[in-house]
């Protein structure tokens, strides 16, 4: 599941790279049937929950599919698709909204954001979880997930968080300089503590107030750059658990 700009070269990369290993891939685009192709200025577009839907959905395709085997799946997902592919392990949102044959074997987030604590999200599915972030990532810093991995650690749940040293957001990026780039314009909640209210709504954990993108904690111009050696070390550390996990040969 792509991010806030929509299928980039990272989705390409990881497609060659995984169909190298053995691995099929399919690519879920959340936006162009939805009229957007990107949210990164204005997030408020599309709601974070409906990617989530859209990973579950996708599964009840492939769970059709003649040589996919509803064993050996993983949801792997980048910043707000990263996001998705994080909560979409919690069993509350499965339970909804999963109406496929297929239990996620693995859940591999990249650099996702962590700012919303759902309603019982430390109720994860009992399969492993691998966060991968960068320590320079100033869109989706790492440090909330860091503390809601410790939240689902304290659970008992199967969760690991990876940090690389000096790498920004969209630290795969198969090509480029490694010089920062700015989002202009886009949105970033890295300063907003963000929690659901008894009703389903999201609210200003600051205020108490309904959240929205209009709110102070929400700046702009966050930045992104490749990073090879944190992709290489992120690359390799898929290709292991997926051969582990999908017992690949």
């Amino acid at each position: 599941m792509h991010g806030s700009g929509g299928i980039g070269s990272y989705v390409e990369f990881w497609q060659r790279e995984l169909n190298a290993l053995g691995v099929s891939t399919f690519a879920i685009d959340g936006f162009t049937g939805r009229g957007l192709s990107n949210v990164n200025a204005n997030q408020s577009l599309l709601a974070r929950t409906n990617l989530i839907v859209d990973i579950y959905r996708s599964l009840g395709v492939l769970a059709k599919h003649p040589r996919v085997d509803p064993q050996r799946v993983a949801i792997m997902g980048f910043s707000r698709g990263g996001q998705a592919a994080l909560y979409a392990s919690v069993k509350r949102f499965d339970h909804l909204w999963n109406k496929s044959s297929i239990f996620p074997a693995l859940y591999l987030p990249f650099y996702p954001d962590c700012a919303i604590t759902f309603k019982a999200d430390t109720d994860v599915a009992d399969r492993p979880i691998r966060i991968f972030g960068g320590s320079s990532d100033d869109y989706n810093p790492p440090a909330s997930c860091a503390a809601y991995v410790e939240r689902l650690k304290a659970a008992g749940r199967n969760v690991e968080i990876t940090v690389y040293p000096n790498a920004q957001h969209v630290f795969d990026i198969p090509f480029g300089p490694e010089t920062p780039v700015t989002v202009e314009g886009g949105q970033t909640v890295r300063n907003c503590k963000i929690s659901e209210d008894a009703n389903g709504g999201l609210i200003n954990s600051s205020n108490g107030a309904h959240f929205t993108y209009a709110d102070p904690c929400v700046e702009r111009g966050p930045h992104y750059a490749p990073n090879a050696a944190a992709r290489n070390f992120a690359l390799q550390a898929v290709r292991e658990i997926l051969t582990r996990t999908f017992d690949l040969k």
